[in-house]
């Protein structure tokens, strides 16, 4: 059975379609035999007019004959032409047409000349419009492939042939899948199906894709289609436009990876968290596997070493495969590159090295052969190795491997690698330098402030510290505890204005100062009245330095010091401007003694007064900063409630009881540096203090060693008896001949044995050089020999001299 004949209809764009052309048939004399309607339509005249006359007496303008000759040789010579030539209508007026004009031969070997017409505007239109099609066909760089309904090849262009390198004419028949490779096929049929079912055309879709003759080379296509069909809407195929905009793409992904870089890499002021970030960036974006190392010194916030070989320390790593990472250097491992090896080579000229293939190199297996083997085993064909220079240094390298793309690495992933690494390798030195300053920040704190309390036996204490830069890591304020002699201890909290290291220089200052004035033994108030002469001073030298750099002025400072006596279970206190103590008794309720306030420190010239208080024993004292109470913008009175709720257990370890005091008061980044201790007292027991009064006579030297001799043997101290006995035998003698009475002897046994003789004389004893022809003067010389400490502190009434002898290892208490 015979295949029906399709019904193919002409394009309405066709002027020479049968039914838009005129038509006329010429003999060989130019005679009109045969005459179309069109014609007469077209021109105006009608058959009966023309039939038998010769064509150039009614249709050739006077002056266009010469034209028309040229066209008529020309036909006569081709036996054929095609052209434009003017023509007269019937009405006069002058009209161009386009004409196809072809020789008929008869079988009388007479001939004849089929003419076709049409409007002139209309043909040149029409051979634009065919010079395009053959341009897309023959010309263009733009690839076009025409496909039937089934997405066989009807037709393709020179640019798409150049790609596949075989003829045009080869192509007719086959399909995409003889071309390219892996799903690539699928994605772009399933699209072209999607236009052939919808009619919906496809616009500058890019997806990736590789050629058979080429598959190690991944190209990226832009893909635009369209639906063909007739006149009648029958779908005839399916055309696509391809434009390799693989060059374009690679800029953009590299613009891409950059955008990336600057947003991800250097989020944090960490060096390790900086490796990893650039290690995130590189995969899967550049490489499939990338390793960060730097340099030994810079890991630890130090400059990197210059014209020594360093070791390297492996800060990150990253793979899409996962058994790559069993092969790689794990993160935290320190060695050296071999010589001769792709990194050794980056470090030692500080370029970046690229091996596009690395099955015919051997110098990267140098470092360490079997984890080579076993990388070629994962599929590595290729390496960059990129510095990490920052300026002027080099911190490090990064090392980009490909194992599941098949393409090798080229000149342009080098520029974008080492676009990146320049970029990472400021923020890796941004953070080297931050950790560096941190460190100095952090022993210029552990050199202002206490690293542990000092051990004694007045109280139990604990404390926290928070500035309000972390970065810095330091602050204005600080607290002390400092034992003082007979057993006391100082309690200080203090609040510099300002904040960072000016104001932590200040306050290191000030807390050396009240270390020196705690062991003059002065009393709060005289304490705190030194301390504003300092801090005026400090204000006065920053003034007469104005000329120089700036800097910023002290302005005040305020202070809290505090006495515990365990023996007598009092407390002194005196504040400049600071707030005062809370303490919490040994039944949970908490109180704020009422103490004179005190001008700031630095105002000058103010007086300061001191308070008692008797604290029972276990008591609880706490000492702090405004910075504590304040925080979220709080006012002081609720700060202090939430305090008293944080300190109602005075019972529980001391460290729980700062760690409640900071959650319930502080926000996890505080606004003001924050400085806490609290201090629980304690009361040294009866029976290890003595006390006596003894007369202004000669005889009372010989009743302070019977006294003291008794008490040792009590307190089973015999071996210190005789070293005491003349330590307080010579006070004694002292006091009588230059104190007065009363004189009064007291024994404390506390982590030493204290031997303190009080008088009314305001007159502190110093030590001097006796000559050899002196009598006397060689006593205090004899005491200071003889004990651990000694020295001398004033009392409202009159001055104490007290020594310190230390206890026998195996001695009570």
């Amino acid at each position: 059975m015979d295949a029906p004949v399709p019904d193919f209809t002409e394009r309405p764009e066709d002027p020479f379609a049968l039914h838009r052309a005129a038509s006329a048939m010429l003999d060989d004399q130019g005679g009109v035999v045969g005459w179309s309607e069109r014609a007469e339509a077209l021109l105006g005249h009608p058959s009966q007019e023309v039939l038998g006359r010769r064509a150039d007496a009614f249709l050739v303008p006077r002056d266009d004959r010469g034209a028309v000759a040229d066209a008529v040789a020309a036909a006569r010579r081709d036996a054929g032409w095609s052209g434009i030539l003017p023509v007269l209508h019937r009405d006069g007026r002058r009209v161009e047409l386009g004409f196809r004009v072809r020789a008929v031969a008869r079988g009388d070997a007479a001939r004849e000349w089929f003419v076709a017409a049409a409007p002139a505007a209309e043909v040149v239109q029409w051979e634009i419009d065919r010079s395009v099609l053959d341009g897309l066909f023959r010309r263009s760089p733009i690839g076009l492939a025409v496909h039937a309904p089934d997405l066989s090849i009807l037709r393709i262009n020179r640019a798409i042939a150049g790609i596949s390198r075989r003829p045009a004419a080869a192509h007719r028949g086959l399909r995409m899948e003889d071309f390219l490779i892996g799903p690539d096929v699928a994605t772009i049929e399933e699209r072209l199906r999607r236009v052939l079912r919808t009619g919906e055309p496809l616009i500058f879709t890019e997806q990736p894709c590789r050629l058979r003759l080429d598959p190690g080379h991944e190209r990226v296509v832009s893909v635009s289609a369209f639906r063909m069909q007739d006149r009648s809407g029958t779908v005839l195929g399916v055309t696509q436009l391809v434009e390799d905009v693989t060059d374009r793409h690679r800029a953009q992904r590299r613009l891409a990876v950059l955008n990336r870089a600057s947003a991800r890499i250097g989020t944090t002021l960490d060096v390790d968290q900086t490796a990893g970030e650039l290690a995130e960036v590189a995969v899967p974006d550049l490489a499939d596997a990338v390793s960060v190392d730097l340099l030994e010194p810079v890991v630890h916030g130090q400059d990197p070493a210059r014209g020594t070989p360093v070791g390297v320390c492996r800060a990150a790593v990253r793979s899409v495969v996962t058994a790559a990472l069993e092969v790689m250097y794990p993160v935290g491992e320190a060695f050296r590159f071999e010589a001769g090896t792709p990194q050794a080579r980056c470090l030692a000229e500080r370029q970046p090295v690229l091996e596009p293939d690395l099955t015919g190199s051997t110098g990267w297996h140098v470092q360490d052969p079997e984890r080579s083997k076993a990388a070629l085993r994962l599929g590595a064909h290729s390496l960059i190795v990129v510095p990490l220079a920052a300026r002027g240094q080099v911190l490090g390298l990064v090392s980009l491997w490909r194992a599941e793309r098949p393409e090798p690495f080229e000149e342009d992933d080098l520029v974008l690698a080492q676009d990146f690494a320049a970029r990472a390798a400021v923020c890796i030195d941004n953070a080297r330098r931050y950790t560096q300053e941190h460190h100095g920040a952090l022993t210029l704190q552990e050199s202002l402030l206490p690293r542990e309390l000092p051990r004694q036996l007045a109280v139990e204490a604990a404390h926290r510290y928070l500035p309000a830069d972390p970065a810095a890591g330091v602050g204005g304020d600080w607290f002390d505890v400092i034992p003082v002699s007979s057993a006391r201890v100082a309690l200080v909290v203090g609040d510099v204005v300002g904040h960072g290291l000016h104001a932590a220089a200040t306050m290191g200052r000030l807390r050396t100062a009240v270390h020196t004035l705690a062991a003059l033994d002065l009393a709060p108030d005289e304490v705190l009245s030194h301390l504003d002469d300092l801090v005026n001073r400090l204000a006065e030298e920053q003034e007469s330095a104005a000329g120089g750099p700036q800097s910023p002025q002290v302005i005040g400072a305020t202070c809290l010091y505090a006495v515990y006596d365990p023996v007598s279970r009092r407390c002194t206190l005196a504040r400049a401007g600071h707030l005062p103590p809370a303490v919490v008794g040994p039944d949970g309720g908490m109180s704020l003694p009422d103490l004179p306030a005190g001008p700031p420190l630095g105002l000058g010239g103010l007086p300061f007064e001191t308070a008692e208080l008797e604290l029972a024993e276990g008591s609880l004292l706490a000492l702090y900063t405004d910075g504590l109470l304040e925080a979220h913008s709080r006012d002081i009175d609720e700060g202090l409630a939430l305090l008293g709720e944080a300190l109602e257990q005075p019972q529980r370890p001391l460290e729980e009881l700062c760690e409640a005091a900071v959650d319930a008061l502080l926000p996890v980044h505080p606004r003001d540096d924050v400085a806490l201790l609290l201090a629980r007292t304690r009361a040294l027991p009866s029976e290890s203090v003595a006390s006596w009064e003894l007369p202004a006579e000669p005889a009372a030297a010989a009743q302070a060693r019977e006294v003291t001799a008794a008490t040792l043997t009590e307190w089973g101290l015999e071996e210190l008896a005789f070293t005491a006995e003349l330590v307080v035998s010579e006070l004694v003698t002292n006091a009588y001949r230059y104190g007065g009475t009363p004189i009064t002897l007291r024994l404390i046994r506390d982590r030493s044995l204290i031997c303190e003789v009080s008088d009314p004389s305001s007159t502190a004893p110093h030590l001097r050089r006796a000559h050899s022809t002196d009598e006397g003067g060689r006593g205090l010389l004899l005491v200071a020999q003889l004990t651990e400490r000694w020295g001398a502190r004033h009392t409202r009434d009159g001055k104490t001299v007290w020594t310190e002898l230390l206890l026998p290892v195996a001695a009570p208490g």
